[in-house]
């Protein structure tokens, strides 16, 4: 994969799957327009990116501000000329409880993020990329959209509509030059690698994933080696055995 003379706009890259996706792009020469609302987080994702020797922007906001995003996006645009990939990364899955045991409060936070945040960046970049003739949107979903996952109810009714919002949108620009899809990861290790791993018994492989795994998929579906694929949900999730 070569991306040299594409630029991205990601969202949610302070660390993790968002950070792994923001440093492999780099690494194969994106451009990037960073977004995260954790302002060291974000400083410290577009440091590691520049050690490629790739130009970089970040914007610290939160995704779930219309007029952030649509700031950010054209200050994007007047920078680079062009938004040629875009990853909607930021999401939230901060409680695991009974959906009877659930606040609106906790609803709430997870649409804003997750479904808003998803569609806010969309709706800001779509016109740039139909007026072009060209884009990659790579959207992040998780098996919980899939499958529902006990006691995450709420965060599975948002990431079931990133997939369904997903093969929507495709069906109405794919021929228009903009591929659209979804990555829906399953246990992912984010945190230390070196000690225990924390979720081996939720796949088929006997272990967690990695933030790299994910990304390397991101990254092909964001590229040109990923022409012919649209409309599609790609679960990273080693062969799910826990639903």
């Amino acid at each position: 994969m070569d991306f040299t003379g594409k630029t991205a706009f990601i969202t949610g890259v302070a660390h993790g799957i968002g950070r792994a996706i923001a440093l492999t792009l780099a690494q194969h020469h994106a451009a990037l327009a960073l977004v995260d609302r954790n302002e060291a987080g974000l400083k410290e994702t577009a440091e590691l990116a520049k050690s490629f020797g790739v130009e970089v922007k970040t914007y610290s906001l939160d995704v779930t501000s219309e007029e952030a995003i649509r700031a950010a996006v054209a200050d994007t645009i007047s920078a680079f000329g062009k938004i040629d990939i875009l990853i909607n990364n930021a999401g939230i899955y901060n409680t695991h409880k009974p959906f009877s045991d659930s606040t609106v409060e906790e609803w709430k936070q997870k649409i804003d993020i997750n479904i808003y945040g998803t569609l806010y960046p969309t709706h800001a970049v779509l016109p740039h990329m139909l007026e072009r003739g060209y884009g990659r949107i790579v959207n992040i979903g998780s098996v919980a959209g899939v499958y529902g996952l006990r006691d995450m109810a709420d965060y599975s009714l948002t990431k079931g509509a990133i997939i369904a919002f997903t093969k929507a949108l495709a069906k109405e620009v794919t021929s228009l030059g903009v591929a659209v899809n979804v990555v829906s990861p399953g246990s992912i290790r984010v945190g230390d690698s070196n000690g225990p791993d924390p979720m081996p018994n939720h796949a088929y492989m006997g272990r967690s994933g990695t933030p790299a795994e994910c990304a390397n998929l991101v990254a092909f579906l964001a590229s040109d080696e990923a022409s012919y694929i649209s409309g599609q949900n790609v679960q990273v999730d080693g062969c799910r055995k826990l639903m």
